[in-house]
């Protein structure tokens, strides 16, 4: 049973933003749960605790571990896959090289696999947090840490940020299937149509004698391009760290 009080009640937002408009397409409906606190920093420095059960979340793919730590303290981090209950697991700088341990990237070998890695140091976890992922350490060299992210991206990291060892659990999360329509609802995910089926109205693919084809490139029921446009910004600050796409 999860601990209630790392508990909090998930709103429903059903795909509208703040003004109530539909920002996000074919959301709602979802089965009410509750979000679990995971400590994405790991602020317990030096201080040991003990893996009391490897549980659920139904808001993530990769299984959480809830800890106890010897001041008595209570916390949910995410679980990598050798994690099992009763094992102890500490976020130190001199912590041993160990699935569930939190290091700077300084501290750990090169082609050990890692995750809940961060962008900055002391920002918490932020990169690699889904079920069955992980990166590795290509380099280190100084302040800089190259690293490969599950994406094939190479990427330069400041050697002082933290990252926990091991490859995350519930590896074969990728092989689920939805068996029927109601498994699609309960996840929050509403029927979607396809353009082609609309009105000329209602979406650029539409109209069209019979079964026609979109007859022009992808695009959105806004006229934007879809499937393929690189979204990312050519100017962004961060462009300067990414070795290789």
């Amino acid at each position: 049973m999860p601990l209630k009080r790392l508990l909090v009640i998930k709103k429903k937002s059903s795909g509208r933003d703040f003004q109530g408009h539909v920002s996000v397409r074919h959301r709602g409906g979802e089965h009410r749960r509750f979000l679990r606190n995971i400590d994405w920093q790991r602020a317990a420095k030096d201080i040991k605790a003990k893996v009391a059960s490897i549980e659920y979340d139904p808001n993530r793919t990769a299984f959480i571990a809830h800890l106890i730590y010897q001041n008595g303290s209570q916390s949910y981090i995410l679980a990598p896959s050798n994690l099992k209950v009763n094992d102890v697991v500490v976020s130190s700088d001199s912590a041993p090289i160990k699935d569930g341990n939190r290091l700077c990237l300084k501290n750990i070998p090169v082609g050990i696999p890692i995750h809940c890695l961060e962008f900055q140091p002391g920002k918490g976890a932020q990169l690699v947090k889904s079920a069955g992922s992980s990166a590795y350490i290509q380099s280190i060299e100084g302040n800089q840490a190259i690293v490969k992210l599950p994406s094939g991206q190479l990427r330069i990291f400041d050697s002082n940020c933290h990252a926990t060892i091991g490859q995350l659990s519930n590896p074969d999360h990728v092989n689920l299937k939805l068996k029927k329509a109601g498994d699609s609802r309960h996840r929050g995910i509403r029927p979607t149509v396809r353009g082609v089926a609309q009105h000329p109205d209602s979406h650029p693919h539409g109209g069209g004698e019979g079964r026609s084809s979109i007859g022009m490139n992808p695009k959105t029921p806004w006229g934007k391009k879809a499937m393929g446009k690189i979204t990312r910004q050519r100017k962004k600050a961060s462009n300067k760290l990414i070795i290789k796409k």
